[in-house]
């Protein structure tokens, strides 16, 4: 029986379909961090930590003569949002209704997506994961407030940084949910619209990130973050009762920066 307990719910297998293909929707075009970085998996619930190839020393000795080291590892992350589905939208879905209210999953599904953005781009201290912004051995470039005009100069910049410390592109640019608005409702001079400037000077995408604070520009060459998933995104049932049904997204992973050379961090 798998740890979800989705067989528990009182939710036919077209609704599970409909659940799942929602979930899947509203969580494509928001996880901006695996568009941007290597990701490995899924590995399974049950993995558990990320081999770091390091050891560390165990004081004093146990047997004379016999030294101890611990070898050293990055327990993974799990992520829990929960939402709920009413029971009378189920029934439909099992009518044939195509509209059903899902809003309750949605925020979930944008909840999860923040979380797991903000974790790669800017860390989650307590559980030892450290974001490519605090990783970055480059100063970071402050967007100054004179609107969007500038933002190629800025870019250009990072990408220079990146050229000079000998890391290859193509490059990706992350950015913020207000700043991919002000881009993309930019024009220059001529009518040429920023979005495809941005996009030539880094030679990859430019991705809406939500939970990213200003911009960040990362190499696409590959190998420099590493995001280790266990379990993917999945949906889990809770509990329910005679008016809703609880259920939730999970996810378990772990990241960590090989190349801290590899990205420039924008900030406001």
């Amino acid at each position: 029986m798998s740890h979800l307990l989705r067989r528990h719910a009182p939710i036919t297998d077209k609704a599970w379909e409909e659940i799942d293909d929602e979930a899947r929707d509203r969580l494509k075009p928001a996880l901006a961090a695996r568009k941007l970085v290597d990701f490995e998996g899924p590995l399974g619930w049950e993995y558990s930590a990320t081999n770091l190839g390091r050891v560390q020393a165990i004081e004093g000795e146990h047997v004379t003569g016999v030294h101890a080291l611990q070898r050293r590892v990055l327990p993974l992350v799990e992520l829990r949002a929960p939402f709920t589905v009413s029971r009378d939208e189920l029934r439909d879905i099992d009518r044939g209704a195509v509209d059903a209210d899902f809003e309750s999953l949605d925020a979930a599904a944008q909840r999860l997506a923040v979380a797991e953005n903000q974790a790669v781009f800017h860390g989650m201290a307590a559980s030892g994961v450290e974001g490519v912004c605090q990783a970055t051995t480059h100063p970071t470039i402050e967007l100054n407030g004179d609107g969007y005009d500038r933002y190629p100069t800025h870019v250009a910049r990072a990408v220079e940084m990146l050229l000079s410390a000998g890391i290859e592109g193509p490059y990706g640019l992350a950015v913020s949910p207000e700043g991919y608005t002000g881009v993309i409702e930019t024009t220059e001079r001529g009518g040429y619209p920023l979005l495809d400037h941005l996009k030539k000077i880094v030679g990859g995408p430019l991705v809406w990130a939500p939970g990213v604070t200003g911009a960040v520009v990362v190499s696409l060459r590959g190998g420099d973050f590493l995001f280790e998933c266990g379990q993917d995104i999945s949906v889990g049932y809770d509990s329910h009762d005679a008016e809703v049904v609880n259920l939730y997204l999970e996810e378990s992973f772990s990241f960590r920066v090989a190349t801290p050379e590899a990205a420039v961090a924008l900030v406001p």
